[in-house]
């Protein structure tokens, strides 16, 4: 199992569907290497104890192609006793949680397999009997699967040992000296063999467990950077979607990343009705940073020079964000539209997405493209911004929105695209404003499998006249 793998950048759920992993994550949260410890042992418990299920009636083959056939029956016996117990452990150990005690199924899965093996030694010829083999696979399969400290491995090879010892001088057969010195030295070895990788494997298990404890802090800081970003990035949006004239309703769906959308309703002492649109390229902490730049700059130059054009405005914002993008040593950009809204029509500039634009008058929506290039990336955009200038009627709609809506894929790979988008505003725009955006929002949603981008909506609808209200329902 990887440890590394229970790290997200969320906080570990015990929804997990592997629970060991859980178990890990959780320990991990705590900061408990105790706890982590008993985790990764109740783990590979589960492993050891099917694997003992497995292996230990499968070995009663071999018995019958090598054992005197009179020795059988008593060796099927034994077999079965031991899958039982281990069964019983699986059991025990796929239904509770990691505890204190968890590291006892280790002694226990060892004794009953190794005490099997060695009344099979019994029965073979004592000390003589080369079966005495089985007890390396008991040492090794037990001890490598147990993560625990080199003095559990010392105590529990030394059970095995002296098991093997005393059931064979309690029930003695003639034997040679030499053959059981070889017996005990090869038993012996493998013991050691097995402190030793247990010793040095818990130092590793201790050291991941640290460099672990640095990836979760490393993680919270950074989640937390990106949470602040994130509510920065809201902050700084408009609390009023409120315009002389006009009706206003505006949604922005964050996707998981800090995003670069933006959008802006600024009405000045002076009473002029400005709105801006934009998306900073890319995702992260600099995307949004860029972002608030762009907002603060852009709402000081609208509010403090009186009659600004619209290209004039992105003139001087390019100019501090060509400037700052330059100080953070970022390759970022941005694409920018501002309206200024007057009482039967409106002036537009920037490089945006298209304006979608909805005449009550003949209940059909057209899109209008603005000339202009993208922010933070060149000196001069004056030569590459022109002004796009439309008239508006009571009831028309006008439809804004970022790259996150038309580029939005479903589960084929399609995008929702600019078309859909139009027919849904079309199909929807004579609605009040905010049930307008609810149902084109539905559709784009429907529409996306995963949102992987920033989805950022606003509606404008034109007041009707005084004598069309009196007429409506």
């Amino acid at each position: 199992m990887s440890n590394a793998a229970a790290i997200g950048t969320g906080k570990a759920r015990s929804g997990v569907h592997d629970p060991g992993k859980a178990w890990v994550a959780e320990a991990i949260e705590a900061g408990d290497f105790r706890d982590y410890q008993r985790a990764i042992i109740h783990d590979w418990l589960r492993t050891l104890t099917a694997m003992a299920v497995a292996l230990v009636p499968l070995f009663f083959l071999l018995d019958i192609f090598t054992m005197p056939s009179s020795l059988l029956p008593r060796f099927a016996l034994y077999r079965l006793v031991s899958t039982i117990v281990a069964a019983a452990q699986a059991i025990v150990v796929r239904s509770t949680r990691p505890g204190k005690w968890s590291f006892l199924h280790g002694y226990l899965m060892s004794l009953q397999v190794g005490g099997m093996i060695a009344l099979m030694t019994v029965d073979l010829g004592g000390f003589d009997s080369s079966y005495y083999a089985g007890l390396t696979l008991v040492i090794i399969g037990v001890n490598f699967l147990m993560p625990w400290r080199a003095v559990h491995t010392a105590i529990n090879v030394t059970l095995i040992l002296a098991l093997y010892i005393c059931l064979n001088l309690a029930l003695p057969a003639p034997y040679h000296v030499a053959q059981i010195a070889n017996n005990l030295f090869f038993l012996s070895s493998t013991a050691l063999l097995a402190v030793t990788i247990n010793h040095v494997r818990y130092k590793l298990i201790q050291n991941d467990f640290s460099l672990l404890l640095e990836l979760k802090r490393a993680r919270d800081s950074l989640w937390s950077e990106m949470e602040l970003a994130k509510r920065l990035q809201t902050a700084l949006l408009p609390k009023s979607a409120d315009l002389d004239g006009y009706s206003i309703s505006v949604a922005m769906l964050p996707a998981k990343d800090v995003g670069g959308d933006y959008y802006d309703i600024i009405q000045t002492e002076q009473g002029e009705r400005w709105i801006a649109i934009g998306d900073v390229a890319g995702h992260g902490v600099d995307s949004g940073l860029i972002m608030m730049i762009a907002q603060t700059s852009l709402m000081t130059v609208l509010r403090g020079i009186k009659g600004i054009e619209p290209v004039e405005a992105l003139e001087l914002l390019n100019k501090v964000l060509k400037e700052d993008i330059s100080r953070l040593g970022t390759q970022h950009y941005m694409t920018m539209m501002i309206l200024r809204l007057g009482e039967d029509r409106l002036v537009a500039a920037g490089h945006h997405q298209d304006l979608l634009v909805y005449r009550a008058a003949t209940g059909k929506a057209d899109s209008y493209s603005t000339k202009g290039t993208w922010l933070g990336i060149s000196e001069d955009i004056a030569p590459f911004t022109e002004l796009l200038e439309l008239s508006l009627a009571p009831r028309d709609a006008i439809l804004l929105f970022t790259d996150g809506v038309t580029e939005g894929e479903n589960s084929l790979g399609e995008m929702f695209g600019q078309a859909r988008l139009l027919e849904s505003f079309e199909r929807n725009a004579a609605l009040p404003s905010d049930a307008a955006l609810e149902r084109i929002l539905l559709d784009v949603r429907s529409f996306q499998d995963v949102q992987e981008d920033d989805i950022t909506l606003m509606i404008l609808q034109k007041a009707p006249t005084g004598e069309e209200r009196k007429r409506l329902p």
